[in-house]
């Protein structure tokens, strides 16, 4: 391309990085992993000061996840647990990452989704967010093109809100994701 110019950055998860905003050193948790870029691309950004730990359902889903942090030359522990109970200790973490872009918490039932943003919450550090990564339908001609890009994403705000997350925010929707945050109180109501 003449004189240097780019139009996307060359990292193709800056994106998913940035909003998230995960910081070198914190302790961050994922749940679900369906795009293992992504989990490559947080568990590298908190290196070696930090830890990163993704919550997976089966064996199936580890082993994408330890390779997905491999290919990333990122530290990752990969635990096989269910998102609604998770062996994590209490406020452990600064931040909670769920990977919803393949749709698990929507094949949840509405109990079971419940559930496991409650235990997001239990598991952040009172201060700490929790970010949801969704798919987001995508319009016009890119939205024709991609099979399946046309799914909803569920009401994130309205389920965290449930959950006792405070100042939930829709963060935005680009490329083809939904980034929707909540905070958990640093005191309790």
């Amino acid at each position: 391309m003449p004189f240097g110019f780019r139009l996307r950055p060359t990292d193709a998860y800056a994106l998913v990085v940035g909003m998230t905003g995960v910081k070198l050193g914190e302790h961050v948790a994922q749940l679900g992993c369906t795009d293992t870029g992504v989990l490559g691309a947080l568990a590298k950004r908190v290196g070696l000061s930090g830890q990163f730990v993704a919550y997976v359902p089966d064996e199936a889903s580890a082993a994408r996840a330890r390779q997905g942090a491999a290919n990333a030359g990122a530290l990752a522990d990969v635990e096989v647990a269910a998102p609604v109970s998770v062996p994590a200790e209490s406020a452990s973490f600064d931040l909670v990452v769920a990977d919803d872009t393949g749709g698990f918490l929507n094949t949840l039932n509405d109990a079971a989704r419940a559930a496991a943003v409650r235990e997001a919450h239990r598991m952040l550090r009172p201060g700490g967010r929790f970010m949801v990564i969704g798919a987001a339908a995508v319009g016009g001609l890119s939205g024709w093109l991609r099979p399946g890009s046309s799914r909803q994403s569920a009401d994130y705000e309205q389920v965290l809100e449930a959950g006792g997350f405070k100042l939930v925010r829709r963060l935005a929707e680009r490329d083809g994701m939904v980034f929707v945050e909540g905070i958990r109180p640093r005191t309790e109501d």
